[in-house]
């Protein structure tokens, strides 16, 4: 079994002395990738109902898919926006899309909480941990790739109160909350 350990400096009279802050075993480390890609899609089903949700509710019933439809267009372009796109197809390439990336964000929390102990080591810090990486997803997101992307329809096309409340707590809260929940179980 392979181990890898975390090394902190610690000052001493001769400068600094390396320490070993902890060792976690590449099969615990795989634990919490598995976990990240549970959570995530977890989360990922928990976001994408508020998103629908929200929606319906600021535009009306026809936009309920109109969320599913955004995601599809990463993959399709700016065409599955449009009415005359299939639903059926711009709907499923959003619902894959959207997994496939709520399992890779869910991968990439849970093993930064894997690796770095203070961040797994109670409910409020792994759960802080979890809020705030929700938020800066939507930040790099919407303001950094999607502009580079050409995908204007996120920044420009929704609520940033929505986005926030959905990133930070229905994304992040809810991997946090199960992230907390494997810990614990542990």
């Amino acid at each position: 079994m392979r181990v890898f350990t975390l090394v902190q400096f610690k000052r001493s009279e001769g400068g600094m002395t390396p320490r070993i802050a902890g060792a976690l075993a590449w099969p615990d480390l795989r634990r919490w990738a598995i976990h990240g890609i549970i959570g995530g899609i977890v989360a990922g089903v928990v976001f994408a109902m508020f998103e629908m949700i929200m929606a319906a509710a600021q535009m009306g019933g026809e936009s309920f898919f109109m969320p599913l439809r955004m995601i599809g267009g990463i993959v399709l372009g700016g065409q599955a926006l449009a009415p005359e796109t299939s639903l059926v197809v711009a709907g499923t390439t959003g619902i894959v899309t959207h997994m496939m990336l709520s399992a890779a964000y869910g991968v990439g929390v849970a093993v930064a909480a894997g690796v770095i102990p203070q961040l797994r080591s109670g409910t409020l810090p792994l759960l802080a941990w979890a809020s705030i990486a929700g938020f800066a997803l939507w930040i790099v997101n919407f303001y950094v790739i999607a502009p580079i992307a050409g995908w204007r329809w996120f920044p420009d096309g929704t609520d940033p109160v929505v986005q926030f409340v959905a990133h930070t707590f229905f994304f992040g809260s809810v991997l946090g909350l199960y992230l907390n929940r494997f810990a614990r179980d542990r």
